[in-house]
């Protein structure tokens, strides 16, 4: 799936984010980088369920009928539901990480407990949801099943893109250190420094095996535009493992950065991670 379509796709899920949503005509403003940006930054920093995230934030556009809207609405709300434990977790762990920014120490293996934590609220979230995604299979025709299946798949593909870096310590564009260098506006030498801890540190971490991952999204997308559907008969086995994945990159990162950010920074960062911890999840409608 090319970028360019991964993004449209993505952007029609309307993520609730603030973000316009795309009109049910199908078109999408490709060239709204805010909107983009806002995406990745919400795939960088919110692991609230792995695939389950996926299919919740594919929904918002779907329902052009009034009549139908009501019950897309209704199973959106269980899907989100069963992601609540998830969620919680997801919000402490990162309310943990601007504490330990602003008092300039992040120590990651205090954070390991939080992250088994979720790994396990994120498994579940899947199983909890089984009831609902076969209630939305049955609602749905096969093209917006179609559609919901590319929504998903799309999401994946961007959160793997804001989740693995290109390159270790890397400072390509759109990548989570250029994306810091805006965000606290860095210096060329503070990114010069910490791009090469970044390459240590990750190249010391635990590598983590996507493909297994993109199975089980992929296996769920194309299970799910079939005439008959099971969600239970979808593994769940990496969907605790994807969030955990997202979490403890997100850990390691911010363990490093921090000694190189200068007081002013840490405290700007610090706010914007809590503004990403006390986000609201919120329903939206279709225009």
């Amino acid at each position: 799936m090319k970028l360019k379509r991964i993004v449209e796709l993505a952007v029609l899920a309307g993520v609730g984010l603030g973000c316009a949503h795309a009109s049910h005509s199908g078109t999408s403003d490709l060239d709204d980088e805010e909107t983009t940006s806002e995406l990745r930054a919400h795939h960088r920093h919110h692991h609230r369920g792995g695939v389950n995230q996926f299919i919740a934030m594919s929904l918002d556009t779907l329902g052009e009928d009034d009549a139908q809207r009501p019950a897309i609405e209704k199973i959106h709300a269980e899907l989100d539901a069963c992601m609540v434990p998830t969620r919680d977790v997801a919000k402490q762990l990162t309310l943990t990480y601007a504490d330990g920014i602003a008092t300039g120490a992040i120590e990651n293996a205090t954070l390991e407990g939080v992250i088994v934590e979720l790994n396990s609220t994120s498994a579940k979230a899947y199983e909890c949801s089984t009831d609902a995604l076969n209630q939305l299979h049955g609602l749905l025709t096969p093209a917006e099943r179609e559609v919901v299946a590319d929504k998903v798949q799309a999401h994946w593909e961007i959160w793997l893109q804001v989740n693995a870096d290109a390159e270790k310590g890397g400072q390509e564009k759109g990548g989570r250190l250029a994306a810091l260098a805006e965000d606290v506006d860095l210096s060329a030498e503070q990114l010069d420094q910490m791009s090469k801890a970044l390459t240590v540190a990750f190249g010391r971490a635990h590598t983590w095996e996507s493909k297994k991952a993109q199975a089980h999204v992929l296996a769920f997308a194309a299970a799910f535009v079939f005439e008959k559907f099971d969600a239970r008969t979808v593994a769940p086995d990496e969907n605790g493992r994807l969030s955990a994945h997202g979490a403890r990159r997100m850990a390691l990162f911010y363990e490093t950065i921090t000694p190189f950010l200068k007081a002013e920074q840490r405290s700007e960062l610090a706010e914007q991670l809590r503004e990403h911890a006390n986000h609201p999840h919120i329903i939206t409608s279709a225009n």
